[in-house]
């Protein structure tokens, strides 16, 4: 079953995540988001991801301020790290294209209603275009939990070695976290995964310094991924 259709037959499910939300007291305010960091967009509102393919720095950047978007305004009901727990669907699936960007900005932008009663707010004139791509960004980059999992042996492997920081060979480390980092998938069929051996493996400069952030970067994705 294509991924799309997947999501769309689970949106009746987002009934039941709102109710949960509200039995537990949960916040349902919209949180803003500071984008100034990213560059601008069209006026008129895009059909396609602008920040896809855009420089790396700008790409990491609007990764950043997607997560931070996405936990203030979606993981009460699609999930921590966009991993849905079933009842509402999960944009991991949500294909890194032209189609999938249309669902998805369709849905930030006007919201979902069902039988009357609103399941999901509309973000898009509360939150603005360029927060809306910043989420879709890290929403596609999310990286198959089961194939950082199959290398965790090996990640913690480096990160012990990296966190002694005695004659760390640094690009002997950086070559193998990448070479890791090209064999994690996204879920979305986007080229590049947000993994913690990417993120690891771009965070060393051959300084002691980077050697300990990048361990720390393996110890919390790995602790998170258990």
């Amino acid at each position: 079953m294509p991924r799309t259709i997947r999501i769309l037959a689970s949106l009746g499910a987002i009934a039941a995540a709102a109710t949960i939300a509200q039995a537990a007291g949960l916040p349902l305010d919209i949180q803003a988001v500071n984008t100034d960091a990213l560059p601008d967009v069209s006026e008129e509102w895009l059909t396609e991801n602008p920040y896809r393919d855009q420089s790396e720095e700008v790409w990491a950047k609007a990764i950043e301020i997607g997560a931070s978007g996405y936990n203030q305004n979606c993981a009460r009901c699609h999930g921590l790290g966009a991993v849905s727990g079933g009842l509402a669907p999960d944009l991991r699936f949500l294909e890194a294209e032209e189609y999938g960007d249309e669902w998805y900005m369709e849905r930030f932008r006007h919201g979902f209603t069902q039988n009357g009663v609103t399941r999901m707010p509309a973000f898009g004139e509360l939150l603005g275009q360029k927060a809306g791509w910043a989420i879709r960004t890290y929403l596609e980059t999310r990286p198959d939990e089961d194939a950082v999992s199959a290398r965790s042996a090996e990640l913690k492997a480096l990160r012990d070695t990296l966190a002694a920081g005695d004659e760390v060979d640094a690009e002997a480390v950086k070559a193998e976290l990448s070479g890791i980092a090209e064999e994690i998938e996204t879920l979305s069929g986007a080229p590049v995964a947000d993994s913690i051996a990417y993120r690891a493996a771009a965070q060393i400069d051959g300084t002691p310094e980077s050697f300990h952030k990048a361990a720390e970067t393996l110890t919390v994705g790995l602790s998170a991924a258990q």
